[in-house]
């Protein structure tokens, strides 16, 4: 269990390109961390209320269906919800200003790095199984 009681290191990603969400996906779980996703902000409370909570939400600003703006608001107004940290993923060149609209202090720039997103996971989900373990063909 975690230092906030929460168990594991699951990690929620909300992206609609299929691709993207794929591929951060694998690289989490190469790393260990548990991972599920939702192609828009409408699947992704969905499975948050019919679910354990994960210790952070990686987050993309434009989507279909349900995009951030309307995913955080639906969040804040949920007590069980409000507290999961969230990460902005974007490719937008304003990204730091609308994260900081959304009331979300970190954010990722597409593209991302793995180790750029690998570190700041950790800070949200530390030592996962696979950390320390040296990796091959890295």
């Amino acid at each position: 269990m975690g230092p906030d009681g929460r168990i594991g290191n699951d990690v929620l990603i909300v992206e609609d390109d299929g691709l993207i969400r794929r591929t951060l996906a694998r690289i989490l779980r190469d790393e260990g961390y548990t991972v599920s996703s939702a192609a828009n902000g409408q699947e992704a409370i969905d499975q948050l209320r019919s679910a354990s909570p994960p210790r952070l939400i990686l987050l993309d600003l434009m989507m279909p269906v349900m995009n951030a703006w309307q995913f955080r608001a639906e969040q804040a107004q949920d007590p069980n919800l409000a507290a999961i940290p969230v990460v902005i993923i974007s490719s937008i060149e304003d990204v730091q200003q609308q994260a900081a609209s959304l009331g979300v202090s970190e954010y990722l720039k597409k593209p991302v790095q793995s180790d750029v997103l690998l570190s700041t996971i950790r800070n949200y989900c530390p030592g996962p199984p696979n950390s320390g373990r040296p990796r091959v063909g890295r």
